[in-house]
């Protein structure tokens, strides 16, 4: 299943679907050394991010964040990818400064049709996000 997107940071990433219907800060809900959600109320708490394909439906918090994903990439603990309902600034900026595929307003929302563990292609050069169900 192939669904288009909008790009907002190009690259191609292959991963594991890790989403959370909660907003991310970056700065505070995620451990730049790690790459573990550190936030006790937030759904994935305790779990990486390292790798994944990070699905959630925007940003929130300090403009610190940008700089957070960019931690993220350079301690090598980043997502593979990530998608959201809707970008916004701190988002993009962190993963268009640490070349990581960012893509949101997919043609079908992705809550319906992701689960964690999906195996899915970003390629946000080409702006779609493939599945690979078998």
């Amino acid at each position: 299943m192939k669904v288009n997107c909008r790009t907002i940071s190009r690259g191609v990433a292959e991963g594991e679907v890790l989403l959370t219907h909660d907003p991310i800060s970056f700065l505070g809900n995620v451990d730049p050394e790690t790459g573990e959600i550190v936030e006790p109320q937030h759904e994935l708490y305790g779990q990486s991010i390292c790798g994944k394909v990070l699905v959630f439906p925007y940003g929130k918090g300090s403009t610190v964040g940008s700089y957070v994903i960019y931690q993220l990439f350079k301690n090598n603990v980043a997502p593979a990818a990530m998608i959201n309902l809707e970008s916004e600034p701190i988002v993009a900026v962190g993963a268009i400064i640490s070349e990581i595929p960012l893509v949101d307003r997919l043609e079908t929302d992705p809550f319906e049709f992701l689960k964690n563990g999906d195996r899915v292609v970003v390629n946000s050069t080409a702006s779609f996000v493939e599945i690979n169900k078998d």
